[in-house]
């Protein structure tokens, strides 16, 4: 080793000890190298949970080069105190040059010290929506909700989000607090229905389907309450009712889970329509001009549709 040594430091011009730091150095980067590739290969045989082998993951790519870097410093330091000045003038130097990169770089700190969102996380910053699949140094990753698609359901895409957004935009967290959010759906029926059977249905409707989650969204919301000010006094399913210019809207609230929010207002529609539909009193109303012949009173009552 130490002919080797000698002899490159002889090829090079460098020094012997500059020669015996650069093996050390590398030999602890095969070594890390190594440790996580055996670790992985160990949590990957023990559990098929993909959460869990990604957290593993993500972790040991955040510890080890840390760790790496602590390391290095540590055999290269005597050799950055004999150029002291030359590292302050460059680091300042690549401070200005990567101003994007270290401010992202502060970003990732941020989101890992502070958490305003996790993996799994549902979340908007601007106008970019998606589910949080990946967190890394520089960016975050989210699947693509929303866009071309109603509903807040997957495109498909992914994005890639710079780290230094949490400090320049507002952040929309869905999961933060309590696993639900509040749906309304507006349902208007025309002013000749009798809107209080109506709105009587609509509120059987909403509670066969909603009434479960409230219960549990309180015990949340409790728990939430110890880092939010989150204060809610009303978390069963409610119809409320409102007069426009073609007919009374009855829009029913209530809680669900974002990811399923389309498909609980594909099935309250269904029940909705099948239950409307055996009650001769009640008709969805739809912007509607209607005209009388001259001297004809108008009567309140809906004029005959013909052929």
């Amino acid at each position: 080793m130490n002919y080797l040594r000698n002899y490159l430091a002889e090829y090079t011009g460098m020094a012997p000890e500059t020669i015996g730091k650069l093996f050390l150095t590398v030999a602890f980067i095969i070594l890390l190298y190594l440790f996580q590739i055996l670790v992985l290969r160990i949590v990957w045989r023990q559990t098929k949970n993909i959460k869990l082998r990604y957290q593993w993951k993500r972790t040991l790519s955040f510890i080890l080069p840390f760790l790496g870097l602590l390391i290095i410093v540590g055999i290269w330091i005597q050799a950055f105190q004999q150029f002291g000045a030359f590292l302050g003038l460059f680091s300042a130097g690549l401070a200005i040059a990567l101003k994007d990169p270290l401010t992202n770089l502060a970003g990732w700190f941020f989101i890992v010290l502070r958490h305003p969102f996790s993996v799994g996380d549902r979340v908007q910053m601007g106008e970019h929506a998606g589910d949080v699949i990946d967190i890394r140094l520089f960016q975050f990753t989210v699947l693509e909700i929303g866009n071309w698609v109603d509903a807040d359901q997957s495109t498909g895409r992914l994005i890639h989000i710079p780290n230094s957004k949490v400090f320049i935009e507002a952040q929309a967290n869905y999961s933060s607090g309590f696993n639900y959010i509040w749906n309304e759906i507006p349902v208007t029926i025309t002013f000749e229905s009798n809107w209080g059977k109506a709105k009587e249905i609509l509120t059987e409707v909403i509670k066969r389907h909603a009434e479960h989650f409230s219960k549990t969204a309180e015990k949340e919301i409790f728990r939430a309450s110890r880092n939010y000010l989150i204060y809610y006094t009303h978390f069963s399913p409610i119809v409320y009712l409102k007069v426009i210019d073609f007919g009374v809207t009855l829009t029913m609230r209530y809680l669900c889970d974002p990811r399923k929010r389309r498909g609980s207002e594909n099935d309250i529609w269904q029940d909705v329509l099948t239950t409307f539909d055996s009650h001769e009193d009640i008709d969805l109303a739809y912007p509607t001009t209607r005209f009388y012949n001259l001297g004809e009173k108008p009567t309140g009552k809906p004029p005959q549709q013909g052929m």
